[in-house]
């Protein structure tokens, strides 16, 4: 299976959006399906980041639409069990307060362990 199909897997599940490991513009497009199809249907917006090490531009820029979507509309979002490697990288970016993880237990690196 396909990292985009894997993305697209389950939609009417309404469990958590799965995340592959690199998270490339590539994906972006198959990424905002997901994200709307959650806000379009009063969904949680929960996104399980294990597996995620690396994150594009446009994707990236799309988590961070798709939390402001959420708080506009009052639905929960979370970015869950995040990787370390997606832990530095959004620290490294200055992009963990954006995504309302400021103070996340799960972004503590193990350089800051």
């Amino acid at each position: 299976m396909d990292l985009a199909q894997s993305l697209l897997d389950g939609m009417d599940t309404g469990g958590p959006i799965i995340l592959p490991a690199n998270l490339s513009t590539v994906m972006a497009e198959d990424l905002r399906v997901r994200l709307v199809f959650a806000a379009d249907h009063d969904e949680a917006i929960i996104l399980d980041a294990a597996a995620t090490e690396s994150v594009g531009q446009a994707c990236l820029q799309l988590l961070i639409a798709a939390k402001r979507e959420a708080e506009r509309l009052e639905l929960p979002f979370a970015l869950e069990n995040i990787s370390d490697a997606l832990a530095a990288r959004l620290t490294s970016l200055g992009m963990a307060d954006a995504l309302g993880l400021q103070g996340n237990s799960d972004l503590q690196t193990e350089e800051q362990a």
